[in-house]
């Protein structure tokens, strides 16, 4: 391997067009960092991987239980979804059973990634609506938690407002970051984005694949992220959708990973098994390198084997396409982690 080289590569043909840097820590349910690339402090805006831990409040406010709220809708919670018909009916019946309406959500709307779904409203010369909104999930478990806790509906997205600093103090508990050094600004949908180290992200997911190994958690902190990642685990597809990197990724691992990524390049992970985390940011923001970097780990750490990383080959060595749907290049990791703590990684 060339050491000159930056650490994704995209290729067109034989020949290396563009590349990519990227920041990686990996750290252990202690909080120890075990190994990284780039710079494992690097200050990041964790954008929607952090949706697992905006989903906590809702957990412990004791609002499924309140509503019937199910797991598979938890999942929703924890969504960046495409828009398909499962994705924004479950949406609406979360509303109906909190006793809300759709203009009740703050999220805004663009085109879905489900295109089907896109070119049906058109056909039927429609409008898109908030339910279309890849983080009308997140939103939507947002006011189940504020309904439950007769908190006010209309500024639920506001940073002042009690539940988004339910979401901060989550934040602070699960990454060591204390709240006051919790950076803010406003993510796409509205709510408050939360910037952190690096190697703290990848803590808080080191939590939350393994919350029974985190000594200092409180016990009903430990059950909500055991229920979120459970409930990820159960229902992936809820928190991505038909062929995405994360729906995938915790579909072959059977419960093992829970993966969320975010845009700008952020994908993160924990591992159940070890309670190993990890946390990635593709420098440039380019997504196209998410999956490679996250899968390369993977790969290093020796979490899976190779049947997995054939069956996720797409994820790993990222085809480039052309208009007609022709592989004309690709995409891959060229970099070796620097690992600071050795330790048995084997499934």
């Amino acid at each position: 391997m060339n050491s000159t080289l930056k650490p994704i590569q995209v290729y067109r043909g034989d020949y290396v067009e563009s590349a990519h840097d990227v920041h990686i820590a990996v750290v252990s349910v202690k909080g120890d960092l075990l190994a990284y690339y780039g710079d494992p402090n690097r200050l990041t805006f964790a954008r929607s991987s952090m949706k697992p831990f905006q989903a906590v409040p809702v957990v412990e406010s004791r609002a499924l239980e309140a509503y019937n709220l199910t797991d598979r809708e938890l999942s929703l919670f924890c969504a960046s979804h495409s828009g398909e018909p499962f994705h924004r009916s479950a949406v609406a019946e979360v509303l109906r059973k909190i006793g809300l309406e759709e203009n009740d959500l703050q999220c805004g709307t663009h085109i879905p990634r489900d295109i089907d779904s896109y070119n049906q409203l058109m056909r039927e010369g429609r409008q898109l609506t908030p339910l279309y909104s890849n983080c009308s999930g997140k939103h939507a478990g947002m006011l189940a938690g504020v309904q439950q806790q007769n908190m006010d509906v209309a500024s639920y997205r506001e940073l002042s407002h009690p539940y988004q600093q339910q979401i901060m103090e989550v934040i602070s508990n699960v990454s060591d970051v204390a709240k006051e050094d919790i950076k803010t600004s406003v993510d796409g949908c509205g709510v408050p984005v939360h910037r952190i180290p690096l190697i703290q992200l990848a803590r808080a997911f080191s939590r939350l694949a393994a919350p029974d190994d985190w000594a200092t958690g409180s016990g009903e902190r430990r059950d909500a992220l055991k229920r979120i990642r459970d409930a990820m685990a159960n229902y992936p597809e809820m928190v991505a959708g038909t062929k995405r990197f994360d729906t995938d990724l915790m579909n072959i691992f059977r419960g093992r990973i829970a993966a969320k990524g975010g845009a700008e390049g952020v994908h993160c992970f924990g591992d159940r098994d070890t309670g190993v985390g990890v946390a990635v940011k593709i420098d440039d923001g380019n997504a196209r390198g998410t999956s490679v970097a996250s899968m390369e780990v993977l790969r290093q750490l020796h979490i899976g084997d190779a049947s997995i990383w054939d069956h996720l080959a797409d994820y790993y060595h990222a085809p480039v396409l052309n208009a007609r749907d022709e592989k004309i290049g690709i995409i891959k990791p060229a970099f070796k982690l620097n690992v600071l703590q050795k330790m048995n990684m084997e499934n």
